[in-house]
């Protein structure tokens, strides 16, 4: 580093304050899904990337059979999977609905947690758009809808042969056509004012028509017309709780009578058969796909299926998949997997699946120093920031040395803080050999007496030229040499409240979101965060309680050396609500050494019928039970716990997990889960 710019610190002082004031470049490191927003530089894994986009084309182009294909998306922790998903979403989603799916964690609800994630994907925005991914694809489906329509109508006409009325066009259908030839969006923007009759009468000829052309083309049995007019309710509607109700029914949620009243639709009555309603859903919004673009289906943060307690959800994966590509069609079903859980899955698989997810094979390797490098330069430049200013050539050096992206990024975020802010590089960033350290520090020491003697001769030709000027500078100054990167440790559970608190914000920004909130899946990270803490503890074991062929809530029972707990989630309708806590009030009184407690989502309608409400009486003046309102506070709490493990299982943050439990212990002491896992240390 050139010496002389610390005679002038006047100059850099002010540029390390105004660095110091910006964000730090480097903080985000990892995409956590594809509808995130990061800096992408296009040129890494280009050819992976047009890889993808022509298997997309080849199932496009398949005009008879619009088979689905998949893609195994194979590369180490850190080297951009989720970030190469993050640029399929923002080149493709003008045209493609892309569905992300994180890992399942029920083996007995993994086709209704691909449909409640899927449910959850299509209702995020289109880039450059106010509407969201399922109201495009309904656009353009329906202008593909009309126009064939009116296409069969002129060419049967022109056959003499007469048909009903849905072969001629109306006025109000000649309007829509003309309409949504321009921009299929114009369904939301030029159908008339928010309840004025035009505009009932039009979303009213919409979902007539697209009923005749899909038992026309696909029949009329099961879910899927029922599926079918839901996705026309739910883009109907801009009144936002409408919108809601419309969402709780798509997701199979019982609704009572006023409710289905006021949106127009009627029970499905799928009681216990969500799965069967999930894989209808997904084909109908495959069938759909077929009048618009292929699906981009995408799987991720799946390593935690690798597991050695978790051979029976792979299974049930395994099968799902075999479902998926056999009913849906006109889709890309991509998996993000590390190359060795590949490997592993493959012997766990139908050879069916594992022959069909194969037909795309997208490698990712490591990019080179020099590529790594322009990634530094891109994120830097979004902030305003230059890389060569702001680090050593050494700092780069070490930075780019890293073995995945995401560790140079994570890398380049602790120089920024130590070179703006002093704060020590921890070592568990940079493990060398003693030999290593001592070439680098041998050839550190060289470069530095090489610097230095050219430093010296600038600054003997200063020293001449502005003498007096010179000492009063470096005596107000009182000039101290840079210090040299310090290694001392950063405490690991430094780095976890870190972490914490960057998901926490993120899991408080989401919470108002269009969730699907889900009994099954809320059970199912119960007990991935209990077989988590037992692999530590080792004094946890998970049952389940039955009542004959009572329906009860979705539950676990943790068994703990001095005592067992029943935990149990009932979110839904007063309908479903009021038989199934009854049945846990006849569970509790016959387990009096056990305790029970039933969890219901705060975000869930209140629970008004008299007789619910004397049931969850009932249970709050149990000795052995009590009913909670989950909070926005401690849903946050339970889904960062879940979070945590799943990132740790995934690596996309490298801490150990006993020292995760650790922290967790010492800052969420209060957490009622927490609470459990300690007291079965006793």
């Amino acid at each position: 580093m050139n010496m002389l710019k610390y005679f002038f610190k006047s100059t850099d002082n002010l540029l390390m304050t105004t660095i110091t004031a910006q964000t730090n470049p480097f903080n985000n490191s990892r995409v956590d899904t594809p509808f995130q927003t990061h800096s992408d530089l296009k040129e890494i894994f280009y050819d992976e990337f047009e890889r993808l986009t022509s298997i997309i084309s080849e199932i496009k182009n398949d005009d008879v059979n619009h088979q689905s294909k998949g893609a195994i998306v194979t590369g180490d922790p850190g080297t951009g999977k989720t970030h190469l998903m993050m640029r399929l979403a923002k080149v493709r989603l003008k045209h493609n609905r892309l569905l992300f799916i994180r890992q399942p964690n029920n083996l007995n609800s993994v086709l209704y947690h691909i449909y409640s994630r899927v449910l959850e994907s299509f209702v995020e925005k289109v880039p450059n758009s106010a509407y969201s991914q399922l109201e495009h694809l309904l656009a353009t489906s329906f202008f593909k809808i009309i126009q064939d329509t009116f296409l069969e109508g002129r060419q049967e006409k022109s056959a003499g042969i007469l048909f009903d009325y849905f072969r001629k066009l109306t006025d109000k259908d000649k309007y829509l056509v003309n309409l949504l030839s321009i921009d299929p969006i114009n369904l939301y923007q030029k159908l008339g004012q928010d309840g004025a009759r035009s505009k009932r009468e039009y979303w009213q000829r919409i979902e007539t028509m697209t009923d005749d052309w899909w038992k026309r083309n696909h029949g009329d049995v099961g879910y899927s017309t029922l599926i079918l007019k839901g996705i026309i309710k739910f883009c109907s509607y801009s009144d936002p709780y409408k919108k809601k109700l419309v969402g709780k029914w798509l997701a199979a949620n019982e609704l009572d009578e006023a409710e289905l009243e006021s949106i127009g639709l009627k029970d499905c009555k799928v009681g216990d058969n969500k799965e069967a309603f999930s894989l209808e859903a997904m084909a109908v919004f495959g069938k759909l796909s077929m009048m618009d673009e292929p699906l981009l289906i995408v799987f991720d943060q799946l390593e935690g299926l690798g597991l050695e307690y978790n051979q029976n959800l792979l299974h049930s994966f395994g099968d799902a998949l075999k479902e998926l590509f056999t009913y849906v069609p006109n889709s890309l079903i991509i998996l993000n997997l590390f190359p060795d859980r590949w490997d592993h899955f493959k012997d766990f698989f139908d050879g069916s699946v594992v022959g069909r997810i194969s037909q795309g094979q997208i490698i990712l390797n490591q990019p080179s120093k020099e590529e790594l490098t322009r990634i530094l330069i891109l994120k830097a430049q979004v902030y305003g920031v230059d890389i060569h200013q702001l680090f050593t050539e050494e700092d780069i050096e070490d930075i780019v040395n890293q073995k995945s992206i995401r560790e140079v990024l994570n890398r380049a975020s602790h120089y920024y803080r130590f070179r703006t802010q002093d704060i020590p590089l921890p070592t568990i960033y940079q493990v060398k050999s003693f030999e290593d350290e001592v070439k680098d520090t041998l050839k550190s020491i060289n470069e530095q007496v090489k610097t230095l003697r050219h430093d010296m001769k600038e600054i003997k030709s200063l020293l001449v030229a502005s003498k007096p000027a010179l000492i009063q500078a470096t005596t107000q100054s009182q000039f101290v040499p840079p210090p040299l990167p310090v290694m001392s440790e950063v405490p690991v559970s430094t780095l976890i409240i870190e972490y914490i608190e960057k998901e926490k914000k993120q899991l408080e920004e989401a919470y108002d979101k269009m969730t699907v909130i889900s009994d099954s899946d809320d059970v199912g990270k119960l007990s991935a965060i209990t077989k988590a803490f037992n692999s530590i503890l080792n004094t946890l074991e998970i049952d389940h309680l039955k009542l004959a062929q009572r329906r009860l809530p979705e539950h676990l029972l943790i068994k703990m050396p001095t005592q067992h707990c029943v935990i149990g989630f009932l979110h839904g309708s007063d309908i479903g609500f009021t038989s199934r806590i009854k049945n846990f009030n006849e569970l509790l009184k016959t387990h009096a050494k056990i305790h029970f407690t039933l969890f219901r989502d705060q975000r869930e309608p209140m629970i008004t019928g008299k007789v619910g409400k004397s049931e969850i009486e009932q249970l709050n003046n149990a000795p052995n039970g009590q009913f909670i309102y989950m909070d926005k506070e401690d849903r946050i709490t339970f889904e960062l716990i879940d979070k945590l493990i799943s990132d740790i299982q995934n690596r996309d943050f490298d801490v150990n997990w006993s020292q995760a439990i650790k922290t967790l212990e010492s800052i969420m002491s209060h957490y009622w889960l927490i609470k459990i896992f300690r007291n079965s240390e006793s």
